[in-house]
């Protein structure tokens, strides 16, 4: 299933991509956000999917909408950096034994089509991440990496955006990655099922029409179940949760010359089986 938000006049909706339309889940006794479906556990996600499928429910073109972030308020946005192979060789560094585990705030979270936006007197270096997220499921701690993927709702592509001035001269990484805006995801949440192997993904970044990122998730080092297992190991992973996988090479700090994103660009980070999120750029 290809779970949305959107809205349509001035409210809310959740609804789910059936081919070209969107079919939209108003339904009396089932959640009206997919935060709140998500929460209320794999009965009614079985049970929303199903009322979804039996054509009684309103379609609309998915044309005529907008779309919102599809998890508007994640309890915890958590970051993994130097997460692939590629990403460790543009910079020579050493491949990490372990996870790299740094957190988002939430208050990053924005949606397609908004646009990322920054204080120029606090940051000029902004960046681009394109990253598969991991959306879970169930309340997870001390999974095994054999169970891990069962505890996936879904997966979403993410924009890991990073002030690199910040990042670099703070010598940690949260409040250059959690400034407002900088954490675009969408433009929906496909549920796992439809993504057996997260670990066979192309992912990739456009700035401006020009390809950035090339690459697969198979070069991460650490895959999702792996993560997962590592994570919930140390504290619970409860549904809603997301983590952002990691980046994989072309990013503009590593570039020379450096790129850097600027007033009037538009970044897209496309990833296979689940679109393309698209987002401009607007100085403050």
């Amino acid at each position: 299933m290809k779970w949305v938000m959107y809205t349509h006049g001035e409210r809310r909706r959740l609804g789910a991509l059936l081919g070209e339309t969107l079919a939209e889940l108003d339904e009396a006794d089932l959640p009206t956000t997919l935060d709140e479906l998500i929460s209320a556990g794999p009965q009614v996600w079985e049970r929303a999917g199903q009322f979804l499928k039996t054509g009684q429910c309103r379609h609309v073109s998915a044309e005529s909408l907008h779309l919102l972030a599809p998890l508007a308020r994640p309890g915890k946005v958590i970051g993994i950096g130097l997460n692939y192979m590629d990403h460790c060789r543009e910079q020579n560094v050493p491949v990490p034994s372990s996870p790299l585990v740094f957190a988002k705030f939430t208050t990053a979270v924005t949606g397609p089509g908004e646009p990322i936006s920054w204080d120029p007197e606090l940051t000029q270096q902004v960046d681009f991440e394109a990253e598969l997220g991991v959306v879970i499921g169930r309340r997870a701690r001390n999974v095994p990496k054999e169970e891990a993927l069962s505890y996936v709702f879904g997966y979403t592509a993410l924009n890991d955006v990073s002030a690199r001035d910040l990042q670099f001269s703070d010598r940690q990484w949260v409040r250059a990655k959690s400034l407002d805006s900088f954490c675009p995801i969408g433009p929906l949440v496909v549920s796992a099922d439809e993504i057996p192997n997260p670990q066979a993904l192309a992912i990739r970044c456009r700035l401006n029409g020009e390809l950035m990122q090339d690459s697969c998730t198979s070069e991460m080092i650490f895959g999702v179940a792996e993560l997962i297992a590592f994570l919930s190991r140390a504290f619970t992973l409860e549904p809603g949760d997301l983590i952002a996988t990691g980046t994989p090479n072309g990013v503009g700090v590593f570039r020379d010359p450096k790129v850097f994103l600027k007033d009037g660009d538009r970044v897209e980070v496309e990833i296979e089986k689940i679109g393309v999120l698209s987002n401009p750029v607007r100085l403050k």
